[in-house]
């Protein structure tokens, strides 16, 4: 397909950037995954979270503050629409009244997703989420190796008696293999704990833990480096989550924790994972209501961008 042919997001130029689609990146929309290469998709979901809700509004506002974005990375030179079709496919119709029936919708949508070969970058939504995309990506690729940025482990053994909430998805994908463990990597874990060893559970399991004191007042390209190294020789999942970052530059969420993550760091992460098989990825816990400014969503909407301009295919312009 040549590249002209391919979608493109609509130019500040022909339409304001005010004005258009509400699509991510004013890119066309379309009801599936078919003919696709990477699919935009949101997850309205926050009946899974523990603190403040709101979650559900995040993939709205991501897109809405993603109309600044245009197709040429000039940091890295990433070339994203010159080589892959892309679009906004819409959100996954959860069950706003059940947690349950939601995770096996979220499966069975990016099941069908990924039997096309496509790509998702789902935009949350609480991070329940990524559990049933876990279920669905091992399901084609076997255990994937998996980044997730975090201030949290999201490894309680349960929440208020469940199984299945915010704060569990990554206990339950490595209990249920879903995870090539020693391709596991957690970065920017901090804040209190319920116990002394909190964070020691994915450890044990043979994951590495960097918590957010390793990241303070540096470069993360030399982690990244690392990571490459561990989670490389395979198919590869990256989930990040917007509260990784310090409250300072991402009030918008539901479980805030001082001392995190800066956005050039963000960045750093999320270009570090160029040249691994990504499979997938996504931005969770995006919550509008705490941030006015739309400054946590427009985070959000250029990490997903850099996400698009790390998956395999991307040229890169010199």
């Amino acid at each position: 397909m040549a590249s002209n042919e391919r979608n493109q997001p609509l130019g500040g130029n022909a339409m304001p950037r005010f004005g258009g689609p509400a699509t991510m990146m004013r890119l066309p929309s379309q009801t599936d995954a078919t003919g696709l290469d990477a699919a935009f998709v949101g997850v309205p979901l926050d009946i899974g979270t523990s603190n403040r809700p709101g979650t559900r509004l995040g993939p709205r506002q991501i897109r809405d503050e993603s109309r600044m974005l245009r197709p040429y990375n000039m940091a890295t030179g990433a070339a994203p629409f010159d080589a892959l079709q892309v679009a906004d496919i819409g959100d996954v119709p959860i069950n706003t009244f059940d947690l349950k029936k939601s995770v096996d919708i979220i499966e069975a949508f990016h099941a069908e997703i990924i039997a096309t070969g496509c790509r998702p970058l789902t935009l949350g939504g609480d991070h329940t989420l990524t559990l049933p995309i876990l279920r669905a990506m091992a399901r084609r690729h076997g255990p994937v190796g998996l980044i997730h940025v975090d201030a949290h482990a999201d490894t309680n053994e349960h929440m208020f008696g469940e199984a299945i909430a915010h704060g569990t998805p990554f206990r339950r994908a490595i209990e249920e293999g879903l995870i090539d463990t020693p391709r596991m990597i957690q970065i920017g874990l901090r804040g209190t704990g319920y116990t002394a060893d909190d964070f020691d559970w994915a450890r044990q399991q043979g994951a590495r833990v960097v918590p957010a004191e390793q990241c303070w007042h540096k470069s993360l390209s030399p982690l990244m480096a690392e990571t490459r190294e561990q989670v490389g020789g395979g198919p590869v999942y990256l989930s990040f989550d917007i509260d990784s970052l310090d409250p300072g530059f991402a009030p918008g969420t539901g479980t805030a924790e001082i001392a995190g993550l800066t956005p050039p760091q963000a960045l750093e992460i999320v270009r570090g994972c160029r040249g691994l098989d990504l499979v997938g990825a996504d931005l969770v816990e995006v919550a509008p209501p705490y941030d006015p400014s739309g400054n946590t969503a427009l985070l959000g909407a250029n990490l997903l961008y850099e996400m698009l301009c790390v998956l395999p295919g991307v040229t890169y312009r010199e």
